[in-house]
């Protein structure tokens, strides 16, 4: 069985909070990991790609929020989307920016779905529930091949 694994890069701790708690709350089987910042993230992908961390697999998916400190959400975005082995994985971005351009930018970056953060909890818990699907249907077809 492939675990699903998402990697989430928020800078804000109380979303982060959030997030684990709803995630929690769903008891979903994806494993979840955080970065800070695109800096970080970046890092925990070539990590991986290094062989410098214990888990070997790249995320399900990537949960990404566009402004962050170091690196924000859209240059990390486009470092990912030009990396031969990075490019692969779906990326969401995750954020309270809610206008044409981000998005239609977003999309031209190779963002594979742009979400508005939502601003109830329930909203938050629905949120998962459309990760949640995806995940599976992409953890199902990897089973198939």
């Amino acid at each position: 069985m492939i675990n699903s694994f998402i990697l989430i890069a928020e800078d804000d701790a109380d979303d982060r909070f959030l997030l684990q708690n709803a995630f929690a709350e769903k008891r979903y089987p994806e494993r979840i990991e955080f970065a800070e910042n695109g800096v970080e993230l970046l890092k925990y992908l070539h990590d991986i790609q290094s062989g410098k961390t214990y888990f070997r697999e790249y995320p399900t998916l990537i949960l990404l929020d566009l402004n962050m400190p170091k690196k924000d959400g859209r240059e990390a975005l486009k470092e990912i989307k030009q990396h031969e082995e990075f490019k692969k994985i779906p990326v969401f971005i995750f954020t309270t920016t809610h206008n044409e351009y981000e998005i239609n930018r977003c999309t031209e970056l190779g963002a594979n779905r742009y979400i508005v953060k939502p601003v109830t909890f329930e909203g938050l818990l629905a949120v998962l529930d459309e990760i949640h699907e995806y995940c599976s249907a992409i953890s199902s077809k990897q089973m198939s091949t």
